[in-house]
């Protein structure tokens, strides 16, 4: 297994991973779009020995209270049917928030399971008196510092980029 950071001639192959992954083609179309509009800062693949893309993650800014402070979001994760449960995501979710540190992203934000992503460091952002901008349960919007102090004196309402409301 290899990863890697996304290159141009992964898009076909991420595209087929996301519409097989997910349910709906949304995510697909999401990530085509934060593509097309300059909003991937990061994303990562997964490559099987054969060289088909069979996991992936993306990030893409977030802002706090309007404000750009150079914050992202971990949206979509995704790893093909075939080859869950094996760590897979872990690794990639790994790679990318230590890319983010290197690169001097403060902080990741992600909507999603608590007890999944609870083993990278994230926690409730209402530990922080922050939220996102949707109506979500109790403990699955979760922030992550990856600078010490990063939310000392914030809070609010963190929201993402226009095209994850668009779809």
């Amino acid at each position: 297994m290899l990863i890697r950071t996304e290159a141009p001639a992964d898009i076909l192959g991420v595209d087929r991973l996301l519409k097989h992954a997910f349910e709906t083609k949304v995510e697909a179309d999401l990530v085509m779009k934060l593509r097309e509009n300059g909003r991937r800062t990061l994303s990562f693949v997964a490559c099987s020995d054969e060289g088909d893309v069979v996991g992936y993650v993306m990030f893409s800014p977030v802002t706090l209270n309007g404000e750009d402070l150079n914050w992202q979001g971990l949206a979509p994760l995704a790893v093909h049917p075939d080859y869950r449960n094996q760590g897979i995501a872990e690794q990639i979710v790994k790679e990318g928030l230590t890319s983010l540190l290197e690169f001097d992203y403060p902080a990741c934000v992600v909507l999603g399971s608590p007890d999944y992503y609870a083993r990278f460091g994230f926690v409730a952002s209402e530990a922080h008196q922050m939220h996102c901008q949707w109506e979500v349960p109790p403990g699955v919007f979760q922030v992550l510092p990856l600078v010490d102090g990063e939310f000392t004196g914030r809070s609010g309402c963190i929201e993402y980029s226009p095209e994850f409301t668009e779809l």
